[in-house]
């Protein structure tokens, strides 16, 4: 994600929509003064400011100290879930040129509302980082049972200031908004809840709000607070419903295992009496083959094979001690014998090949040789422009929808023709000479120059262009694959030949895929947008089908552009569902923003990127940024 320029938190705030929420403002907005005079004296004036100023704010918490008595329940504290953030909608603002300014009652009595509610945020705030609240819904405890309590002898003190040395520190935060640790008067190994006996590193279930499923994490402390409180913490899991990509409802094209759950490195402190009850989460290798998950995961409760960051919507492997082979062939330097390695790559929306001439470049200062193979755009004049810069690369001018049903047509004819037994495709076919006269409209099939899937004027399908026996290349016609049936064996030898030079790609044999689909539904040009569902709009559907390449090719690498609006528009709920899709086809993920003039460029101009990689990938986050600059610069 790009950093530079700006700390990350700003930029999340600032340009991100799809970054946790920021605390609230402590302080209403300065209001300015009127030049206005009311008849009121001064001496009028003077109680209501001060009444207005000793009003309780709303909200604010009256301490920690617990009633006596009956016990109740505490609500869990959880870091800022996703899907609790909603947007707020706010109406434009009115034309102020001619509006009057507000007099001295009225700008008190704005102050007040504002300081009211500012003060009722804060403690909303509050209560989900810190405070645990009472719980509407108690569970059912018998009479018999005990309070939690800690078990066996405290941790020494040396250890325990060794292990969590924010606990003993006294002093105040390092900024006013950062959030101070709770202090700690002692830490423990284990603690009992309701008769069950819990440890360090046990994973819980935790309760959560009303009407809210119960949080899931693993217990990283046990400690009695200063207040005398015994408190636990929580390293939380977030299943795939509480993270950004399930904010909004979309398409039934994919789905996430509903065992599946992520690792984050957010945690709270909650009072031990949160806890519910034990649950089984093992650690799944992502490369694992498919059989033998499906058998260990039945065996568990719930699974974890990412972790998952909330700052910038980054689904990840997690660290190990192996590192797995990146997967790209390496060539030999001439100059130096040193390896190079060399990756393939598709440009889908390529335009004139900006975005993939700038990944090219950049991977080639970093030492890989990445080479644009395959491309594909609808406008003609783009697609020659591309090839006349690119003449190895092969150019396709269609629509990636038909370029995707090739795709899967190409393969059928790779197995018939390529892959079957009786097929030879070290040695070309030749067809028998016939000498026999032809008929009047009868024509002979000289050799098969191109292939295309349907196309302008013609018929969804497999189409051959056509080089006539007798005819110059103005005669070429595109014929559909049933009028061709009697010349089997000139597909034959076209096929063969289109697999040796790797005419189009196929499942796994593409390294990068790169590219941005256009939305124009999100535009804010379009005043017919469809706000409640975007994919509907068919001028979006090509997000749809630029997924379903990736997920037929699974390459190794992915790498979206896109305008800011698919974060702004509708609650990001293009920008989500991009991340759903990569996150279902287990591919990791990270989403963010870059702004142009960081990069060398005059201008203040931002777009998204969804970098994609397979499990058994290691991107350097530095290596990314380096490419993405050197494509900035290059668009």
């Amino acid at each position: 994600h790009p950093r530079s320029g700006h700390s990350p938190g700003t930029l999340a705030a600032a340009r991100d929509p799809m970054a946790p929420p920021s605390s609230p403002p402590s302080a209403a907005a300065p209001a300015r003064s009127s030049s206005r005079k009311r008849s009121a004296s001064a001496k009028a004036a003077a109680p209501e400011e001060a009444t207005v100023t000793k009003r309780p704010r709303k909200g604010t918490t009256s301490g920690k100290k617990k009633p006596a008595g009956k016990k109740k329940q505490q609500k869990a504290t959880k870091a800022p879930r996703e899907k609790k953030a909603k947007a707020e909608e706010r109406p434009a603002p009115e034309d102020e040129v001619c509006a009057e300014e507000p007099d001295e009652e009225e700008l008190a009595l704005g102050e007040e509302d504002e300081s009211s509610a500012s003060g009722e945020q804060e403690g909303q705030a509050a209560a989900k980082r810190r405070v645990a609240q009472p719980s509407k819904k108690a569970r059912n405890v018998a009479a018999g049972d005990k309070e939690p309590e800690f078990l066996g002898e405290p941790v020494p003190a040396d250890e325990a200031r060794a292990k969590w040395p924010q606990r003993y520190q006294r002093g105040a935060p390092k900024r006013p908004e950062d959030e101070e640790d709770m202090k700690a008067r002692v830490h423990y190994r284990s603690a009992m809840v309701d008769g069950v006996v819990y440890a360090l590193g046990d994973d819980v279930y935790v309760m959560a709000g009303e009407n809210e499923a119960d949080y899931i994490g693993r217990i990283t402390e046990f400690f009695e607070g200063v207040d005398k409180t015994s408190y636990f913490t929580c390293r939380w899991y977030f299943r795939p419903e509480d993270t950004v990509i399930s904010r909004a409802k979309f398409v039934n094209d994919h789905t996430h295992d509903p065992k599946r759950v992520f690792l984050s490195e957010e945690k709270n402190d909650n009072p031990l009496d949160c806890i519910i009850s034990k649950v089984k989460i093992i650690h799944v290798d992502p490369n694992m083959d498919p059989a033998a998950k499906a058998k260990l995961v039945a065996r568990t409760d719930l699974y974890y094979d990412m972790s998952y960051t909330v700052a910038y919507s980054t689904f990840a492997n997690i660290p190990s001690d192996t590192t797995e082979n990146s997967g790209i062939s390496t060539d030999a330097d001439s100059e130096n014998g040193a390896p190079v390695k060399t990756a393939s790559l598709l440009d889908l929306y390529s335009g004139c090949g900006g975005m993939s001439t700038g990944l090219c470049l950049g991977s080639a200062l970093a030492g890989l040789k990445l080479e644009t193979k395959w491309a594909v755009d609808l406008n003609s004049f783009a697609c020659k422009s591309l090839k006349y810069n690119h003449p190895k690369t092969e150019v396709r001018n269609e629509k990636a929808e038909d370029f995707l049903a090739l795709l899967k047509e190409w393969a059928i004819l790779c197995d018939k023709y390529v892959h079957s037994n009786d097929s030879d495709v070290a040695e070309p076919v030749e067809e028998e000479e016939d000498d026999e006269p032809l008929g009047k409209d009868e024509f002979v099939v000289e050799k098969l120059l191109e292939i295309c899937y349907g196309g302008t004027g013609r018929k969804n399908g497999i189409h051959f262009k056509v080089q006539w026996k007798g005819y110059g290349p103005e005669e070429d016609t595109w014929e559909p694959i049933e009028n061709l049936s009697d010349c089997p064996l000139k597909i034959k030898e076209f096929v063969q030949e289109g697999y040796r030079r790797n005419i189009l790609p196929q499942p796994g044999q593409v390294d990068v895929i790169c590219g941005g689909p256009p939305c124009q539904g999100i535009s804010g040009f379009n005043r017919f947008r469809n706000r409640d569902n975007p994919l509907e709009d068919e001028k979006n559907q090509q997000m749809v089908t630029y997924m379903d390449i990736v997920s037929y090719l699974q390459p190794k690498f992915v790498l979206m552009e896109n305008v800011v609006d698919i974060l702004k528009f509708a609650d990001g709920y293009l920008g989500r569902y991009a991340l759903s899709r990569l996150v279902s086809l287990n591919y990791q993920a990270r989403l963010g923003m870059m702004v142009a003039g960081c990069y060398g460029l005059p201008q203040f101009r931002m777009r998204v990127f969804l970098w994609g990689a397979l499990p058994t990938m290691v991107c350097s986050v530095s290596l990314s940024l380096f490419l993405l600059q050197i494509c900035c610069l290059v668009e």
